[in-house]
């Protein structure tokens, strides 16, 4: 964390997903809140029209062989804030664009970062890139990761949306296993060449998806 500037004026952004100071929420219930080290996955959103993020990954035959994924991502609903970094992962982290932007005074492709400044409530970004995210587990098995994702606040966690798609050639895979699996707080929709987590949860978040070849 930066900490250029007193009065929760930086955020960082970490990875695939982000680490984020958040305007203090005061109509949350101290049990919306996650510790340091907890993950609590909530069936009902206490504050449904904050932050979400949203990403689609595409893995194309030939990310079987190179393990580079195609990404797009996106934040929404963004808090107020002076200055937002978010950074990828430079040893994965193959192309890096920005595919649209709103509500901020400035925004820019610095290395693997993607630097924001004067964000305004409510702004929004979409970030497409290439990544070696694709790893073979065995012969059988290909993991693709998601995260960390958390909605940071103090020492805290506030409750945060995500939606997950991940999209593969329907002949040569198969959703075998999701982390986290269905429950209260996490929905999972599948098809024969695609799979998506819905998730509502305060803490850190690392998700996967487990693909199997046919």
């Amino acid at each position: 964390m930066n900490h250029e500037n007193p009065g929760l004026k930086t955020a960082r952004f970490a990875a695939a997903g982000l680490f984020f100071l958040a305007s203090p929420v005061f109509a949350l219930e101290f049990s919306d809140i996650a510790q340091e080290g907890q993950l609590r996955f909530l069936a009902a959103h206490p504050e449904p029209n904050t932050y979400r993020y949203e990403s689609r990954v595409r893995i194309s035959e030939e990310s079987l062989n190179t393990g580079v994924v195609t990404l797009s991502t996106c934040h929404y609903q963004l808090d107020p804030i002076r200055k937002v970094v978010i950074a990828f992962n430079p040893k994965r982290l193959q192309q890096l664009e920005i595919a649209s932007a709103s509500g901020m005074g400035s925004v820019e492709v610095k290395g693997h970062h993607v630097e924001m400044m004067d964000v305004k409530r409510g702004a929004s970004i979409c970030i497409d890139l290439q990544s070696k995210a694709l790893d073979r587990i065995d012969e059988q098995t290909y993991r693709l990761s998601a995260g960390p994702l958390m909605r940071r606040y103090f020492d805290g966690y506030l409750p945060m949306q995500a939606k997950l798609r991940f999209e593969w050639p329907r002949d040569k895979l198969s959703l075998k296993t999701t982390n986290p699996t269905p429950q209260p707080g996490v929905r999972l929709m599948q098809d024969s060449d695609a799979a998506e987590l819905e998730l509502i949860f305060a803490g850190r978040l690392l998700a996967n998806i487990d693909l199997s070849v046919k």
